[in-house]
């Protein structure tokens, strides 16, 4: 390929007169001498199969050039700036090694030296005093051991700054949320030195005069985190602490540091064919270039970017004219697009082909090759495939792709049609039609996501009572004559009872007393019969020794404290975004009258049911709609023998994280009476009137809650 230098000389003799092109040559040697730095020498030699080029320089470098490496075809590239070319020669045939020929071209005040490979090989570099040694290692094998050199991409701090000396405390790598891959340093001191750079394939991270524990001297593989970064090597190398980070596909990186945490991200690039140049840094991402030319050629002016960046530029035969132009240090795709629009010329970018022509000639260009693929498919014969859907529905696949308005994916030839029992869509079309129609139902032709959805329904009772009071009786064996055969008598206590014919107590002593004793913390029920009750009474009679009067004093304290939970856990499995539904419960049947006055037993639900539609969000995410009804007869409560249903329903739509739980409703209830039983006007009485009336109070409380919690199931994963 021809150098640059020799491009440009070609361009600038049939652009100037033989006179002019002298006076550019003397006007480039002059600007040469006037630059602070000047490459002197370039010697070659080889010594245990790695190549050494040894470049003599006019004044020592600070530091190691700025470099890139291209793999097809293999070339390594060393800028030099504020340096020119004192060699008198920008070409130098070698031939020794894998290393054919060296490019020396200075540009403004900048000079790039070329190395043309045969194949990519490793290299490292060092400087020596006033010279610049690179070593080339054969390919296969690593390079000899002088201190890497890629294309540098930033120093965060000086490396006199890290003379004290520091450590690396830690190293992890992250998965950001776009995918990118981090890696995250801790160092011992803000001021450590680092150097970034690309050699070949990797990134290299150099921490100067910085000293790596063992523990994390190794190599990581992380290709598992889905990121551009499959793996990374941490060493010590002499006095630095290297870290050699390898990414894969296209991508652009990252680096930053805050205090005492570097952190170097790696972005994944999705490649443009639009764009000349990869990245998502600007708008403008090419290498920089400086352009000085007076009423130069437009074609060769292409021609010189052509050779500076390893396109392939083709012209169209109506490019003509001349233009001038002052650039410097402007990326080569800005220059690029300032020449095309000052001559009205426009590029189409195929791989790495640049097509330049007028823009008028590209449009129509475009427009015949339109029109001729229009006619194409006109004319081109109709072919048939079958395709076989697996978990739609051949009907729908069928609907999907005719009924959709101006959208269709067949042409004014196709046709479709399906059938049922094999559950397969036939589609007639063009072949390229037909391409498209494949891709469309291999995309949609998925299964589905299954989700588990499981709901716990609670529902929490506490109640409370609590009943104090004073009975107070007092009984006489003789009743009360009230004349005319009526009777008054006294004594129906809670420790005797009186006969209800006489209205007198037992006449015998071991009877009352035996009675008495028995009954003592009993209440008496509706009757004459008792229940036992073992809470809180104290019972007190008085009697004279005939039996004939007594006197009978009964305290009651009694509280009643109840707590119940009910636990309903229905689950159901089901494909996103189908509704799914399961009930459990009870139908209650019931008569009901017709209008010719016969009657029919009709059923009405009374059950637990869950009702849910899930879907699945790109982010792994899931909107729920559900549906919650709890149903609950009350038979105590029956109306000509049909029980009410007391209903609790709970309606939501929510956005949930996959295995997270939600609460989507809550019923609460509080109930609280309080009753009281007295002798009028003696119960009201104060202190005294405690004697004479009883206090009931309840308290009932009722909750229920809803819990839902989703899970995405993978296949194998059954309900059980």
């Amino acid at each position: 390929m021809k150098n640059r230098i020799g491009v440009l000389v070609a361009a600038l003799c049939v652009a100037f007169a033989p006179a002019q092109a002298a006076r550019a040559q003397q006007a480039a040697q002059q600007q040469t001498q006037s630059l602070p730095n000047q490459i002197e020498s370039l010697d070659v030699a080889e010594q245990g199969g790695t190549l050494y080029i040894r470049l003599g320089l006019k004044q020592a470098l600070a530091a190691p050039p700025a470099s890139f490496s291209v793999a097809s075809p293999a070339r390594i590239a060393f800028d030099f700036p504020g340096t020119g070319n004192g060699l008198g020669r920008t070409l130098q045939s070698i031939e020794q090694g894998d290393l054919r020929s060296a490019n020396i071209v200075q540009v403004g005040d900048r000079t790039r030296l070329v190395l043309n490979l045969v194949k990519m090989s490793p290299y490292e570099t060092r400087i020596d005093g006033r010279n610049l040694i690179i070593a080339i290692a054969p390919a296969g094998a690593s390079a000899a051991p002088v201190t890497a050199v890629g294309q540098s991409y930033g120093n965060f701090a000086d490396a006199r700054a890290a003379a004290g000396g520091s450590n690396v405390r830690d190293i992890n790598f992250r998965r950001g949320k776009n995918g990118e891959g981090r890696v995250v340093v801790d160092l011992s001191r803000p001021d450590a030195g680092i150097d970034i750079r690309q050699q070949g394939g990797n990134l290299v991270v150099e921490f100067l005069k910085t000293s790596l524990p063992e523990h994390l001297r190794r190599r990581s593989d992380v290709t598992d985190f889905a990121t551009p970064i499959t793996s990374m090597v941490a060493q010590q190398q002499g006095e630095n602490a290297r870290l050699v980070v390898t990414p894969n596909g296209m991508w652009e990186h990252n680096a930053y540091q805050s205090d005492n945490q570097f952190v170097l991200e790696v972005k994944r690039i999705v490649e443009d064919p639009n764009k000349l140049v990869q990245g998502s840094r600007g708008q403008y991402q090419g290498e920089k270039l400086s352009l000085n030319f007076q009423n130069i050629d437009v074609r060769s002016v292409l021609q010189v970017i052509a050779d500076f960046t390893n396109f392939n530029i083709i012209t169209s035969d109506s490019v003509q004219g001349n233009l001038t132009l002052r650039l410097k240090d402007v990326p080569w795709d800005q220059a690029l697009d300032i020449i095309l629009q000052a001559k009205g010329l426009d590029k189409r970018k195929d791989g790495n082909v640049i097509w330049i022509a007028p823009s008028d000639e590209l449009a129509a260009r475009e427009k015949m090759q339109l029109e001729a693929k229009a006619q194409i498919g006109d004319l081109e014969p109709v072919q048939t495939e079958s395709f076989q859907i697996n978990y739609h529905k051949a009907k729908e696949i069928e609907e999907f792709i005719t009924k959709r308005k101006d959208q269709s994916l067949l042409s004014k030839r196709g046709s479709v049609t399906h059938d049922d029992r094999t559950n397969k869509v036939f589609v007639s079309d063009v072949s390229g039609r037909l391409r498209e129609v494949r891709k469309l139902i291999s995309e949609i032709d998925v299964p589905p996501r299954q989700v588990l959805i499981e709901a716990r329904i609670v529902e929490a009772n506490k109640t409370f009572a609590r009943d104090l009071g004073v009975r107070l009786g007092f009984g006489k064996n003789t009743p009360i004559n009230l004349g005319g055969g009526g009777r008054l008598g006294f004594g129906k206590s809670e420790f005797a009872t009186v006969d209800p014919a006489t209205g007198k107590i037992s006449t015998s002593t071991d009877q009352a007393l035996n009675s008495m004793v028995q009954r003592i913390g009993e209440n008496a029920s509706s009757g004459d019969g008792f229940q036992p009750n073992g809470y809180g009474s104290v019972a007190l009679t008085l009697f004279n020794k005939g039996l004939t009067r007594f006197l009978n004093l009964e305290l009651q304290a009694l509280e009643s404290d109840g707590r119940g939970r009910v636990v309903s856990s229905p689950r159901v499995l089901t494909a996103n975004q189908v509704e799914a539904s399961i009930e459990q419960g009870t139908e209650i049947p019931y008569q009901q009258a017709t209008s010719s006055g016969a009657t029919s037993v009709s059923f009405k639900k009374a059950v637990l049911s869950l009702k849910v539609t899930p879907q699945i969000t790109p982010d792994g995410r899931l909107q729920l709609k559900v549906e919650v009804n709890k149903d609950r007869p009350l038979f105590e409560n029956a109306l000509l023998g049909v029980p009410p249903i007391e209903t609790k329903n709970v309606k939501s739509e929510v956005l949930i994280d996959n295995g997270g739980t939600v609460v989507i409703g809550g019923i609460y209830e509080e109930e609280e009476t309080t009753n009281i039983d007295r002798v009028p006007v003696l119960g009201e009485l104060p202190v005294v009137g405690g004697l004479f009336r009883t206090t009931r109070k309840n308290s009932n409380r009722k909750e229920l809650l809803v819990f839902i919690t989703p899970r995405i199931v993978a296949d194998a994963l059954t309900l059980r």
